[in-house]
């Protein structure tokens, strides 16, 4: 053998017994960060693109219509917050804010290929829902002449991507799912319940006359995000739903978690929401004209992640699980036992397709607006209100720029929407911040927290 023919045998077999240590440091060279990115604690003016990048507090546009305030707190893979005095920074922060002022806190959890890496475009976008909060916040609180309340928005980071190459990423859908649930089952249910009892805290306080309690809390998730969120409060919904505590002696509206509860594209089981949807249809009750949402999904026929790909992926985590069909549940044409038509749930079809594409849970479609419409500036906030009290089943709700139809399952004012949203309005799964959503969202919060009306 010569010499050159024995140097590229061993060069192969170099390469050959290489190759699997060059894959993994193509892999963790791939990986996305797992550190924290907010390490600094001092509120930071925001000023543009660039500025406050490792600022866990920050404030924008101080003074103006459109100020509010944005924390950032972060969750490792095993769903543990990375840096426990960034959290008690934010959360003492905005409960010293709120001792003293009233404040509507909107915290946004995101999904698959995002995380709270500055510019990130799920925190650009958030900033410009929190804006347009702060204006309707202004503009609402000239009309009922009572104080504005401070818009404080919280990001809640966790790492949504853990590969950063295009198209390899896309393998990580079922490792990030796992991930999701994960940050949702351990620490952000502490967070969030944290949340709670800032917004509630001038009613803790020792007063004679303690002033009205116009603070309010939202808390949004998309993709996985939506799981995040769903999985973390999913017990506290059905508890909250039913209010059971001791010396009740009425039946009042039915509650939820904080004051409303949004999910655009989620990417979880239907059959996860199964129950809480069965006890909103139970016996068709009816509810009271004070009764708004509590729980919105938003899923676009346009998301072909969670209508195709997280049922192809299901089909084989649930091939050894036993499903069975349900016959005694109901959709609900009216208030009243007179009201109840059967229905059947498949619960293996149930268990593979996700909340906002299993057709028996869907309660309402969002379409565009038939004729483009824009608030007039002289539009009263609490006519939204209003309008969703006095609701027919047969009603179509008018929003800015959309249309709320129900499908006729579910009695009026149930709190809990399964939405169908019209590629329109929602192209594809990331395609949650267009102005007509935006617009619908905000309306929404305006429904659901606008002092003196819940």
């Amino acid at each position: 053998m010569s010499t050159t023919r024995i140097l590229q045998t061993l060069y192969q077999s170099l390469l050959m017994r290489s190759l699997p240590v060059i894959a993994l440091v193509f892999l963790l060279a791939a990986c996305s960060s797992n550190e924290s990115y907010r390490t600094q604690y001092n509120v930071c003016e925001y000023k543009g693109a660039g500025s406050c990048a490792a600022s866990a507090l920050q404030v924008h546009a101080q003074g103006s219509a459109a100020e509010y305030h944005l924390g950032f707190v972060e969750y490792d893979d095993q769903g543990q917050v990375r840096l426990r005095e960034q959290m008690d920074a934010v959360l003492d922060e905005y409960r010293q804010i709120a001792s003293a002022d009233d404040v509507l806190l909107v915290v946004f959890i995101h999904g698959w290929h995002h995380s709270a890496q500055p510019e990130d475009g799920n925190i650009q976008s958030f900033r410009k829902m929190l804006s347009e909060m702060s204006r309707n916040e202004q503009k609402g609180s000239v009309q009922q002449d009572r104080q504005a309340r401070k818009v404080l928005g919280l990001y809640v980071g966790w790492r949504g991507e853990s590969i950063t190459v295009p198209y390899l990423n896309a393998l990580t859908f079922w490792d990030r799912k796992n991930t999701a649930h994960d940050v949702g089952q351990q620490g952000v249910t502490e967070a969030l319940l944290k949340l709670e009892e800032i917004v509630n805290v001038k009613t803790g306080m020792t007063e004679e006359n303690p002033p009205p309690q116009n603070s309010r809390l939202v808390v949004i998730g998309h993709s996985f995000g939506g799981a995040v969120l769903y999985t973390s409060l999913q017990k506290i919904l059905a508890d909250r739903f039913i209010a059971s505590e001791r010396g009740k002696t009425f039946s009042g509206d039915a509650g939820g978690f904080g004051d409303l509860v949004i999910l655009l594209n989620p990417a979880f089981e239907a059959l996860r929401f199964g129950a809480l949807y069965d006890l909103s249809q139970e016996k068709c009750r009816g509810y009271f004209k004070s009764q708004v949402p509590k729980l919105a999904i938003l899923t676009s026929e346009a998301d072909y992640a969670t209508r195709f790909a997280f049922p192809a992926g299901r089909i084989f985590s649930t091939l050894f699980e036993t499903h069975s069909t349900l016959t005694d549940r109901h959709y609900c044409t009216k208030p009243g036992s007179a009201g109840m038509e059967a229905q059947q749930i498949d619960e293996g079809a149930a268990d593979r397709n996700t909340v906002g594409h299993f057709v028996p849970y869907l309660t309402h479609s969002l379409n565009p607006s038939l004729a483009a419409t824009t608030r007039k500036d002289d539009y009263q906030i609490n006519q939204i209100q209003t309008v969703w009290a006095n609701q027919s089943i047969a009603d179509a709700l008018d929003f800015n720029g959309s249309q709320l139809v129900s499908l006729g399952r579910t009695t009026p004012l149930n709190p809990y929407l399964n939405v169908q949203v019209d590629k329109a309005l929602i192209g594809n799964h990331n395609d949650i911040w267009g102005d007509e959503i935006v617009n619908f969202i905000s309306e929404m919060v305006i429904l659901s927290t606008t002092p003196g009306g819940n």
